[in-house]
C-alpha cells in the first residue's frame, strides 16, 4: 500500500519545489490542472496551501528514475472536469463549515480558473482517436472552440465579480483589473505556448546548425585525412597524417588557442602549405586586406579551404590559385584552377564537399557561394559573406 501511495517531487516540471509536477507524473494528470486546483482551494481559508505543504512533507526528493503511473482517466478534458468536480465539492464543504472567502469572490474565481484550465490543456490527440470520443474531439481537435469555451467561463466569472458590487481600491479600478485579469487568463496560455514554440524552434535551429557545422568540419578534416591515409603506402606518412589530424581535432573540440592563426594571412598560408604537402600541388595565395579571424572570416576560410581541396583532388591541374579580399563590410574569396572542370548540375546532392562544406556552410552564416565550371575549361568558386560586427 505504501508503495502505491509513494510520491516523488518532479525534477524537471517544477514552479516552486516540484510537488504539482510530481503529482502529475504519478497520476498522469496535467500538472497545470493540479496547480490551478490548488490555487482555487486556497480560497477555502488556505486549504490549497495546506494540501501543498502536506504533499511536500509526504513526498521524497526528485530522482532521474521515472515514477510508476497510477491508472487514471485518459484525456485532458476529462482530467479538467474530474479535478474541477473534486475541487467544487471541497469548496462546497468548506463553504458549509464557514471556511470561505465569500460567494462574491470564491465562485467567480473558481469559474475563471475552470475556464483557464480548459484553455491550458494541450490538444495532442490524433484525429483517429478523437473520432471515437466526440466530446474530446471538440476540445482537443478544435483549439479555437476550446479557447472560446474556456473564455466563456472566464468572462462569466469576471461578470459575476462586476455584478456582485464587490469593490476594492479607487473607484473605477475594479473593472479595469477584471478586464486585464480576464484577458490574461484567456490569451495568456496561448501567448505562453507561442513563446515556448518559438524558443523550441530556435533551439532546434541552433542544434541543426551546430550538427551541420560539425558534419562539415569532420568532412573537411577527418574524412579528408582518412582518404589520404588509404591512398598512401608509407607507414611513417600515415603516422604523421594521423598525428596532425589528432592535434587539429583536439584543438577544434576543446577550443585550444592557435596564436599563429589569429590573422587571416597566416591561416591562408597554413592552409596552402597543408594542401601542398598532402596533395603535391602548388597553391598560389593572395590576401588583400588582412584581418583578425572572426565568425564570418572563419566561415569564408573553411569554405575556401574545401574548394581548394576539391581542386587539388579532382581538377588534375598543376596549380590552384586562392584569392581573398577583406573589405569593411564584406569579404570575398575566389578559388580558380585550369583543370578538367565539370558540370555543377550533374553533381549529386549527397556530395558533402560542395553541398554541405561550401554552399550550405555559406548560406547558414548569411553568405553565398557561386560555382562556375565547364568540362575542359577549369573551375572558379566565388564566395562572399558579410563581415561580423
Amino acid at each position: 500500500m505504501a508503495s502505491r501511495l509513494s510520491l516523488r517531487r518532479s525534477a524537471s516540471n517544477r514552479v516552486v519545489v516540484g510537488v504539482a509536477g510530481g503529482v502529475g507524473e504519478r497520476t498522469g494528470i496535467e500538472p497545470t490542472i493540479i496547480r490551478v486546483a490548488l490555487i482555487v482551494l486556497c480560497l477555502a481559508s488556505g486549504l490549497g496551501f495546506i494540501l501543498y505543504a502536506l504533499a511536500w512533507a509526504l513526498s521524497s526528493g526528485p530522482s532521474a528514475a521515472p515514477q510508476a503511473r497510477l491508472r487514471t482517466t485518459d484525456g485532458q478534458l476529462r482530467q479538467v472536469i474530474a479535478v474541477s468536480s473534486i475541487v467544487a465539492g471541497i469548496l462546497l464543504a468548506a463553504r458549509a463549515v464557514g471556511l470561505w472567502v465569500g460567494d462574491a469572490v470564491g465562485w467567480p474565481l473558481a469559474l475563471a480558473a475552470f475556464g483557464a484550465s480548459v484553455i491550458w490543456v494541450r490538444s495532442e490527440r490524433s484525429e483517429a482517436h478523437a473520432q471515437l470520443d466526440p466530446l474530446a474531439a471538440v476540445f482537443a481537435v478544435q483549439p479555437v472552440l476550446r479557447l472560446a469555451t474556456g473564455g466563456l467561463f472566464v468572462l462569466s466569472g469576471m461578470l459575476l465579480v462586476l455584478q456582485s458590487g464587490y469593490s476594492a481600491g479607487p473607484a473605477g479600478a475594479l473593472p479595469l483589473v477584471v478586464a486585464v485579469l480576464g484577458l490574461t487568463l484567456i490569451f495568456g496560455p496561448w501567448l505562453y505556448r507561442l513563446a515556448q514554440q518559438l524558443a523550441d524552434e530556435r533551439r532546434e535551429r541552433i542544434r541543426t546548425e551546430e550538427r551541420s557545422d560539425m558534419a562539415a568540419h569532420l568532412h573537411d578534416s577527418v574524412l579528408q585525412t582518412l582518404a589520404l591515409i588509404q591512398r598512401t603506402t608509407d607507414a611513417s606518412e600515415m603516422v604523421g597524417l594521423a598525428r596532425v589530424q589528432e592535434r587539429e581535432l583536439r584543438a577544434w573540440l576543446f577550443g585550444a588557442p592557435r596564436p599563429d592563426l589569429d590573422l587571416l594571412s597566416a591561416a591562408v598560408e597554413a592552409m596552402a602549405s597543408r594542401v601542398e604537402s598532402q596533395h603535391r600541388i602548388a597553391v598560389e595565395t593572395v590576401v588583400v586586406g588582412d584581418a583578425e579571424i572572426d565568425e564570418s572570416i572563419a566561415t569564408l576560410l573553411d569554405a575556401m579551404t574545401e574548394a581548394t581541396l576539391n581542386s587539388a583532388k579532382h581538377s588534375g591541374a598543376e596549380s590552384v590559385s586562392a584569392f581573398i579580399e577583406v573589405e569593411e563590410s564584406t569579404a570575398t574569396a575566389y578559388v580558380r584552377d585550369k583543370g578538367c572542370g565539370f558540370d555543377p548540375r550533374l553533381v549529386p546532392e549527397q556530395r558533402g564537399g560542395i553541398a554541405e562544406s561550401i554552399r550550405s556552410r555559406m548560406e547558414r552564416h548569411g553568405g553565398r557561394a557561386e560555382i562556375i565550371s565547364e568540362p575542359g575549361k577549369g573551375t572558379e568558386v566565388k564566395l562572399q559573406i558579410a563581415r561580423t560586427d
